[in-house]
């Protein structure tokens, strides 16, 4: 007879089993953003639209995503529960304890970026203080569905042409979607280069989020 430990990590292995996949990881990178359909997900990933809806029916399954139906599309959206803290402790092992990761991290990530990040905690004081201009460099439409209160959205393909928004005499910080998002770490490398003083967040969107730190969204 089975005993009651190895059926619950029987559990604990079908879920990891679930999560075991690059797309499915990326996935819920994207899901937490907010609400998307099968379409834009599948767009933002690079995907078609039948592995997407696969990767994402096997998410569901997990209890990783929820799904409901809006006309004929399908919309999806990042369950309850500790979802990012699991991937924010996968990652932290996998940056400790894999070479290969820890090296990726290194050539890529800290190339563009050598500062010291901003906390969630440091913003937060920050913008009490009137201190720190922030600055979302996803698309305007993840922006629309959440973002820091007061942020100023200019996705990263708009930079260029934009940089007369941005102020000169104050610190920006810059976020994206999550700690390996490189629309952040490339703004802050682009920023740098035309003489401004910015850093990056620690994290993205969707842990300040999880935080239950205050949000706005439009519309």
């Amino acid at each position: 007879m089975v005993s009651a430990k190895i059926r619950i990590y029987e559990q604990f292995a079908e879920l990891a089993r679930v999560l075991g996949h690059a797309h499915r990881l990326e996935l819920i990178e994207h899901v937490a953003q907010g609400e998307r359909s099968v379409e834009r997900l599948a767009q933002l990933t690079g995907l078609s639209f039948a592995n997407a809806s696969q990767h994402l029916q096997q998410l569901r399954r997990g209890g990783f995503v929820e799904a409901r139906r809006d006309g004929k599309r399908v919309l999806y959206r990042l369950a309850d529960g500790p979802i990012l803290s699991l991937i924010a402790a996968l990652r932290c092992y996998a940056e400790r304890n894999r070479a290969e990761v820890g090296k990726i991290v290194e050539d890529y990530f800290d190339r563009l970026d050598q500062l010291e990040p901003v906390s969630r905690e440091e913003l937060v004081d920050r913008l009490q203080d009137g201190t720190a201009v922030v600055l979302d460099v996803r698309p305007e439409d993840e922006f629309a569905l959440g973002h820091v209160p007061g942020a100023l959205n200019i996705p990263l393909d708009e930079l260029e042409r934009r940089l007369t928004e941005l102020p000169t005499d104050q610190e920006i910080v810059a976020y994206c979607r999550g700690a390996y998002c490189v629309l952040s770490f490339e703004a802050v490398a682009a920023l740098r280069l035309k003489g401004f003083r910015v850093r990056r967040l620690e994290e993205g969107f969707p842990e300040w989020k999880a935080a239950g730190l205050l949000v706005e969204a439009r519309g």
